[in-house]
């Protein structure tokens, strides 16, 4: 009965349009609204904070909390306390804070009844976002230090309705496992219980989200903000008729002092209705809105990288590449490995640049570009100078990073050597982009020595880590854009995206690969995170360039000296297409048409629902048929659309309605052929 009388308050409280918060303190009911979602938390009458219920306006979906398995926000372990919706809690205080963008923050301060903790709920919620995104914060309240051993990220359990469910995870990329490029996954879940699991962060298997839909496509999706391995799993428990899910963070071992606190990472969930491509769509809107961090005016990039010359580069070279690239129309120019004496030793090596580095990034901006370096912050060469004074800086774990050792950046001294290494580069040589490069942004360290704890190193290294180095570096010097690599997209998690504008996806391995690696990578994430290298053994054709045309920056590894004239010629056509069309997908619902294969077509679609207007990127690689029915979706019925092609010279104008149920007959005459569709509204 009490169940029925509180859902009857939810539905009676929908009002408005702004984000709101309401605290009813008659039944203990947190009532989170905005105009696409609301939440619903109480304390029950025996002090447990649970979760209620989560429900969509637009779809009419509801998620309600499963009979019998009560789940909270709160799932924690701290030395031998185990906090959880089980636990029993007094509230100590509510109240609301005004959040931007244009959002609500709940907050719920609570302490268990026995006075061991006091644990503070932050939960957000954003106007026109299907979301909401939360962290506790943990107060040991005893006289004796605690160790956090344990936390859950996405602790769910939600009533079944007696449906069956799906799932989607993404692989990240990697060098040393197959499959190992974006690869994506779906599985019907087991109704006996068994764990679709995704493992992910820093040089883990999969990217940090998840997505579950049920086959009348009501959907939730979800995404943790941490760039430590985590061990994430859903799970059908259909003989007890409910849906689990949960996010623990791996080897987490974090001593929390007497009346010190200890914050999760956030993470978030969402509701949506319909395919996965929707799920994708609703977290990147959702993610661009509230995490990712602001990129510049005009984005993405053309951008050029020294790696065609790999570390055997120099002033003159540089500069002549420099010439080269401003007449194609690039806007950045990254200076790739070898710029400085070693890895470790940041300073520019004076043989290659008897005039200075400074002066190449001078003559790189009289140009009108941007100028990039690279930095593999957490390596190091054995002979630098830092670990010949420093030898016990490194981590127990060695990644052999071209020759380098590897540092452990959650031991305070190491993490403040960087942080001023960082400035100098930044400062000395008037860098506008950081290249940040290495083959793992997470180290394990078990060392006694260091300033962390030999067993909490992946939380240690992570958030006192990698995210202190970098958020330092990005609050003294603000104006400088950072970009992700790990030799690959190896750390696509949505604490990655708060730190940089973009994503290296696949590293420089070929046109194939790059295709995969932006059709995959686009399901969590949005097309500005989908960078791609074009190496010289691409060579120059339609083919090759158009491989690179969707996503994020378009890297060029070209070493431009030897291009001849008519290839300068046909690049600089290609890079000014590329800048014609990038607003068109930043922004865009990307539809999934056709995975790229060896010896068949893909297609990749955007829908920029803002401009109404589409892009759409077809391949045809050794196999596949001379013409391909490409049948565009998510446009307007009833808008009239302009056809054109980057190669044929047909255009022709039709109906959405028509467009989509007809399609468009795209020609690829020859193996190895592509081809560019612009549907642009009249």
């Amino acid at each position: 009965m009490k169940s029925a009388v509180l859902l009857t308050w939810i539905t009676l409280s929908v009002s408005g349009f702004a984000a709101q918060a309401n605290f009813n303190a008659d039944q203990n009911v947190w009532l989170l609204t905005t105009n696409v979602i609301q939440a619903a938390f109480q304390l029950t009458p025996d002090g447990r904070f649970v979760t209620q219920s989560v429900s969509n306006f637009e779809s009419g979906d509801l998620w309600t909390a499963a009979p019998g398995q009560p789940s909270s926000l709160i799932h924690f372990q701290a030395g031998a306390n185990l906090y959880d919706a089980h636990t029993q809690y007094t509230v100590t205080d509510q109240h609301t804070q005004a959040i931007q963008p244009s959002g609500v923050r709940q907050v719920i301060v609570l302490t268990d009844v026995n006075s061991t903790a006091q644990i503070t709920v932050n939960i957000n919620i954003y106007d026109n976002q299907p979301v909401i995104r939360y962290n506790i914060s943990y107060r040991n309240l005893t006289g004796a230090p605690q160790y956090v051993t344990s936390i859950d990220m996405l602790p769910f359990a939600f009533a079944d309705f007696g449906q069956r469910y799906s799932t989607l995870r993404v692989n990240q990329w990697s060098v040393i496992s197959v499959p190992g490029n974006f690869e994506q996954s779906q599985t019907l879940l087991d109704i006996d219980g068994a764990a679709v699991a995704v493992l992910s962060g820093a040089h883990a298997q999969h990217c940090g989200w998840l997505v579950v839909r049920d086959a009348n496509a009501r959907g939730l999706f979800a995404g943790w903000e941490f760039d430590g391995r985590a061990k994430s799993t859903v799970q059908h428990m259909g003989s007890q008729n409910y849906l689990q899910l949960n996010s623990q963070v791996l080897d987490l071992n974090h001593v929390v002092e007497p009346l010190a606190d200890f914050q999760t990472p956030s993470a978030f969930i969402g509701t949506f209705h319909g395919d996965f491509d929707e799920a994708g769509y609703r977290t990147q809107a959702f993610m661009e809105a509230v995490l990712a961090a602001p990129a510049p005016s005009i984005f993405p990039y053309v951008a050029w990288d020294s790696w065609a010359y790999g570390d055997q580069i120099n002033e003159t070279i540089l500069e002549q590449n420099a010439d080269r690239a401003a007449a194609l129309g690039v806007e950045l120019f990254i200076v790739d490995l070898g710029w400085a004496r070693s890895i470790g030793d940041w300073t520019e090596d004076p043989l290659k640049f008897p005039h200075g580095l400074a002066a190449v990034s001078a003559y790189v901006h009289s140009l009108g570009m941007k100028f990039g370096l690279h930095f593999a912050l957490t390596e190091a060469d054995p002979a630098s100078q830092v670990l010949q004074d420093n030898p016990d800086w490194t981590s127990t774990e060695n990644d052999h990073y071209h020759g380098a050792v590897s540092l452990c950046l959650s031991n305070q001294p190491t993490q403040q050597w960087l942080i001023q290494q960082g400035l100098h580069i930044i400062d000395d040589y008037n860098v506008d982009w950081m290249l940040q490069d290495g083959e793992n942004m997470v180290k394990q360290c078990t060392k006694t020595s260091h300033s962390h704890d030999p067993n909490d190193s992946n939380y240690a290294n992570s958030v006192q880590g990698i995210n202190a180095v970098v958020s330092a570096l990005q609050a003294a010097r603000p104006n400088v854009f950072w970009e992700n690599c790990e030799d690959g997209g190896n750390m696509m998690t949505f604490n990655m995206v708060k730190h940089y504008v973009t994503s290296i996806t696949n590293d420089a391995s070929g046109s194939l690969p790059a295709r995969k690696a932006a059709y995959g990578v686009t399901y969590p994430f949005s097309p500005r995170y989908a960078e791609r290298y074009m190496p010289d053994s691409d060579g120059l054709s339609s083919y090759a360039t158009h491989s690179y045309m969707f996503g994020g920056n378009w890297v060029l590894m070209n070493q431009l000296t030897s291009l001849s004239v008519d290839q300068a010629g046909y690049l600089a056509l290609e890079v000014a297409n590329y800048k014609a069309q990038r607003g068109n997908i930043s922004g865009a619902k990307i539809y999934h048409i056709l995975p790229p294969s060896s010896t068949g077509i893909d297609a990749i679609q955007s829908y920029n629902p803002a401009l109404d207007n589409s892009v759409a990127v077809i391949t045809r690689s050794a196999g596949g048929i001379p013409q391909y029915v490409f049948r565009p979706q998510g446009l307007n019925p009833d808008s009239r659309y302009t056809v054109t092609f980057e190669i044929s010279p047909f255009a022709y104008s039709l109906p959405g309605s028509q467009l989509m149920s007809s399609g468009i007959r795209v020609q690829l005459p020859t193996p190895f052929s592509s081809e560019i569709v612009h549907i642009q509204h009249q």
